[in-house]
């Protein structure tokens, strides 16, 4: 099964709005298929290793990282495809909460007199499919924030300088994590002060994420890198109603999609942004800043992966800090989040916090 998660974790940033799954079929101790969901979410992971297991299939047992699907889509039943080539045992790592399926797959493979075991490895394997299960149970999909800060905080001097407050392994390790996500989302300022790209680069991958910005009124430089890759590269815009209408024409004219967003106390809605991400589809996303649009999904409990990169260098008071301004009066009205690992990247450390369970 720890082989099925590894194979699983290559579609994740690729599969949605499918999850990234991971299966291995095994007999008499040789494995004879690997598959893992494929770009775009298709083919299944299943399909994909009984391929390669070919004829050798009948009486073996398949190692699945999430329940076989149980119905039609652009694509027949995965515990169909296990059944017509002869299975004889599947082992689940977790069961899939999608009303189509939900405890379907297996039980359609019981009923075919398949032996099923759920929950081996049922922890690893629900972290990797958080993502997908954030969007059916939550109608939001997972959200990293990342930010890299002086060891004071700040992303940038009084001046508005930030390249570069990490080194140059910080910032590949970033270029992973953006690899592993659906998309890269920024608010409008970032987007303006910084012009960037929002891509993965350097690291030989052969697709891009989709990149999102948050914008009210999509303010947002029309010569921008990102208006110049909108046709080669998802651009999704979210934008209020007050909106001009030109602007907003002009941008889909040049590629990019809009998202129409509900505004609360003045700004764009966080949790309206996560729940149109959700409709269209994305189950993970890795937010990059700013600091108000950092603040306002802290604010509303949208953040379930915190990661900074705190670099040995002080900034002082008159830089600008990672995180807007939150209201807070007391540290126990303080958003807390729980530690799950740290590591020296060069001359810089990396701290991944989680929401408490």
């Amino acid at each position: 099964m720890m082989l099925a998660l590894s194979l699983g974790r290559r579609g994740q940033g690729r599969t949605w709005p499918n999850p990234a799954v991971g299966c291995v079929i095994v007999k008499a101790g040789r494995v004879l298929g690997r598959g893992w969901t494929q770009p775009s979410g298709r083919p299944h992971a299943e399909t994909e290793a009984l391929a390669q297991a070919s004829t050798h299939a009948q009486g073996a047992t398949a190692y699945v990282t999430l329940e076989p699907c149980a119905h039609h889509g652009k694509t027949p039943p995965c515990a169909k495809a296990l059944i017509d080539a002869g299975i004889a045992r599947v082992v689940i790592a977790c069961a899939d909460s999608d009303p189509r399926v939900a405890g379907q797959g297996i039980a359609m493979l019981r009923a075919a007199g398949i032996e099923v075991s759920t929950g081996l490895c049922e922890k690893p394997a629900r972290a990797d499919h958080a993502g997908f299960f954030a969007r059916i149970e939550q109608d939001r999909p997972l959200l990293t924030l990342k930010l890299a800060a002086s060891f004071d905080g700040r992303i940038a001097t009084g001046t508005g300088e930030s390249q570069w407050i990490t080194g140059p392994g910080a910032r590949r390790m970033v270029h992973g994590m953006r690899a592993r996500h659906d998309a890269v989302m920024v608010g409008g300022g970032t987007a303006r002060k910084d012009d960037p790209s929002l891509t993965v680069r350097d690291l030989g991958v052969d697709h891009q994420p989709a990149r999102i910005v948050v914008s009210r009124r999509l303010d947002l430089p029309l010569m921008s890198k990102l208006a110049r890759t909108a046709q080669d590269i998802p651009l999704i815009l979210c934008h209020g109603a007050d909106a001009d209408a030109t602007l907003m024409r002009t941008w889909r004219d040049i590629g990019a999609t809009l998202l129409e967003i509900n505004v609360k106390g003045g700004q764009l809605d966080a949790r309206d942004v996560m729940r149109k991400l959700a409709g269209h589809g994305l189950t993970r996303v890795f937010c990059e800043g700013g600091g108000a649009l950092a603040a306002s999904l802290i604010e509303a409990d949208l953040v379930d992966h915190l990661i900074g990169f705190t670099a040995g260098l002080v900034i002082g008071a008159e830089g600008l800090p990672g995180i807007g301004a939150m209201g807070l009066s007391h540290l126990n009205t303080a958003p807390r989040f729980t530690l799950h690992t740290t590591q020296t990247i060069g001359p810089d450390v990396m701290h991944h916090w989680q929401r408490p369970l």
